[in-house]
């Protein structure tokens, strides 16, 4: 028989313990953050109708879909991202819905994709959206939970930007252009692969669609804009998406994180289903991937056969923010410690052991109790390694004296407690 490879398979990811504490740090911050700012938690299954998500998705995304059929000839697949389910979800109940509604889930997704630095096959994603609602407040809190979240991990402002721009701005300033609307969406396609691959590869995939060398450069020219100000003189002042992104920015100055955003006409997003506002933070030296990236999507529930209904929301992947995390604060996780390890010289002690674990788990303490007996130097020894702020060990000593010593691990002061 072959030999079993101890390794998971390709793209996917195993945790131990050591990464747990990674992982915890920002799935913990993100459910602070989204009940801080009101969400609520929902859930869905991992497999979904393979129709759904080929019609909702961007093409790049139905090319990378892991699909499948089950027993009964059902086209299944992976969910490769959450939004479609939600707007499945929020479809099936819309008529008994208290909207507008904020709900946050961490779900699991899986694309089969060429692996680089941030991008794994399967990855953890924080998803907050709002339905119901078509007031640029919704995209200034989904971004103020967001950078919440940031700040909770420990992550510095110095070291990342929310990059902000409008679906519909590009789409008013492509009309008048010269191009079509029923090309828009093939053009979003491209330019969203923008750094992927080259200026000469887009033009080729611009060219294909049926633009002409003109529009062609046209549409580069856009991409060259710089502020609002640059935007709204070739738009117009009265422009409603000019009008919503000021809004947008007014409004994260009150919330206290205006000075994170920055106008960048070239976020695009490559979903399809995009109809607004769209956004995507990236750190400063733009090393990685985007660290999140979500938008309005107005659009996406009447094509999954609701009522139409106007909606915004974001995913935040825990891959490259894990990353940049470790480059900002160091391979070693900053982790408080917490609890009790309890230990015991030889089994007379064990039993006035267990009864002190007891004792302080009943009140609510975390405590690791050695499972055999052990010298005092290496219980001492793995104690200092595990996420335990204090340690009591155990021997004839304590017990014919009824006093054990309580050894401080930060700070090496010992204490005592009666047994």
């Amino acid at each position: 028989m072959s030999t079993i490879s101890f390794e998971a398979p390709r793209g996917m990811r195993d945790f131990y313990p050591e990464d747990m504490i990674w992982r915890n740090r920002i799935f913990d911050a993100w459910r602070t953050a989204a009940e801080h700012f009101g969400f609520q938690n929902y859930d869905a299954c991992v497999v979904e109708s393979l129709e759904l998500l080929q019609r909702k998705s961007g093409e790049e995304v139905s090319e990378q879909i892991y699909a499948f059929e089950d027993k009964s000839g059902r086209k299944l697949a992976l969910r490769p991202e959450m939004t479609p389910t939600l707007a499945r979800m929020v479809a099936a109940k819309q008529s008994r819905l208290p909207f507008p509604i904020k709900w946050y889930a961490t779900a699991q997704c899986f694309r089969y994709e060429r692996m680089t630095r941030g991008r794994k096959r399967e990855h953890y994603q924080l998803n907050m959206d709002i339905v119901g609602s078509q007031e640029v407040l919704c995209e200034a809190e989904i971004l103020g939970a967001a950078v919440y979240a940031m700040r909770t991990m420990g992550m510095p402002d110095a070291a990342w930007r929310i990059h902000v721009s409008s679906r519909a701005l590009l789409g008013e300033l492509l009309a008048a252009s010269g191009i079509p609307e029923q090309q828009h969406a093939a053009v979003f396609i491209a330019l969203d692969k923008r750094g992927k691959i080259s200026d000469e590869e887009i033009a080729a995939l611009l060219k294909a669609e049926g633009l002409n060398d003109e529009a062609i450069k046209k549409t580069f020219t856009l991409l060259a804009v710089n502020s609002i100000d640059e935007a709204a003189a070739l738009a117009g002042a009265e422009s409603p998406a000019i009008q919503n992104l000021k809004e947008l920015f007014a409004t994260a100055q009150q919330m206290g994180y205006a000075d994170l955003l920055m106008f960048d006409i070239a976020v695009i997003r490559g979903l399809s289903y995009y109809t607004g506002i769209v956004f995507e933070a990236f750190d400063v030296q733009r090393k990685f991937r985007a660290i999140f990236g979500g938008g309005r999507y107005d659009s996406l529930l009447a094509l999954v056969g609701g009522q139409s209904m106007p909606a915004v929301g974001m995913g935040f992947g825990d891959v490259v923010v894990g990353e940049v995390l470790r480059e900002v604060l160091g391979e070693t996780a900053p982790v408080a410690r917490q609890g009790y390890a309890v230990g015991y010289m030889s089994v007379a002690e064990r039993a006035s052991a267990i009864a002190l674990a007891a004792r302080l788990r009943a009140t609510g303490e975390r405590v690791d109790l050695a499972l055999l007996p052990q010298k005092p130097k290496h219980f001492f020894g793995k104690a200092g390694n595990s996420l335990a702020k204090f340690a009591i060990f155990l021997g004839p000593d304590d017990l014919a004296s009824g006093v054990a010593q309580v050894k401080n691990l930060e700070t090496r002061e010992v204490t005592q407690v009666q047994l």
